[in-house]
């Protein structure tokens, strides 16, 4: 049986901040496609370690292989991120067509003339991540939207350009269960075709499609180390 391909190989991965170090030392080996999901603490480094994993953190030390790129600049030009704290939140006063057109015009070259988004725009970069689920209206506020909707609109958004890797923080912004395992469905179809890499606090429940991977509890104990 011929082994797996493997979308990413981190070696050894250490970040230190100001106040000591934030995780490491992890070493990942994680297959192309599917659903891989992170799972630690709150103080484990699991979101600073999806912004290494994903080129927009520079890891004090050790290694990191994500599809033969290694440079953090490299590694950026090839994932997105969805479900960041400060990062790619939505603004709860713009509208879902305001989202949509804005981001459309963000990824058409600058000469192109790009008009406010209909229904044909919304369904081209929503339909893919929402399956089944309702797409938003376009005239809706951020702020109307529930927990699950506004999860799935900032992935579809993260993931116009479909990149090689979807990087996704905290599962858990998803409250209600059936909720996340939906949203965790989702992911899995995505996987199909891209490599996708989540993180969350709770063990997910038996049967759901994806991988899970245990970080330290505790990050100041060297007894510990990140495990696959």
């Amino acid at each position: 049986m011929t082994a797996p391909d493997l979308a990413l190989v981190a070696r050894d991965l250490t970040l230190d901040g100001p106040w000591g170090p934030v995780f490491g030392p992890i070493n990942l080996d994680i297959t192309a496609g599917g659903v891989t999901v992170i799972e630690g603490s709150s103080g484990s480094g699991r979101t600073s370690l999806l912004l290494a994993l994903s080129g927009r953190l520079k890891a004090t030390s050790g290694s990191l292989n994500v599809f033969g790129r290694t440079r953090p600049r490299d590694i950026f030009e090839i994932c997105s991120i969805a479900g960041f704290e400060g990062i790619d939140e939505l603004a709860e006063s713009v509208t879902v067509r305001d989202l949509i057109t804005e981001q459309i015009r963000w990824d058409a070259p600058w000469y192109k003339l790009i008009g406010r988004a209909g229904k044909p725009e919304l369904s081209a970069v929503c339909t893919l991540v929402f399956g089944d689920h309702p797409l938003p209206r376009l005239g809706q506020y951020v702020s109307e939207l529930g927990e699950l909707e506004a999860t799935l609109l900032r992935i579809a958004v993260a993931n116009t350009k479909k990149p090689a890797v979807l990087v996704i923080d905290d599962l858990e912004q998803v409250r209600r269960d059936s909720e996340r395992a939906y949203l965790v469905e989702r992911l899995a179809d995505l996987g199909q075709h891209q490599t996708i890499i989540c993180s969350t606090v709770n063990p997910l429940p038996d049967g759901s499609p994806a991988e899970s991977v245990t970080l330290l509890e505790d990050v100041t104990n060297p007894e510990q180390e990140g495990a696959r």
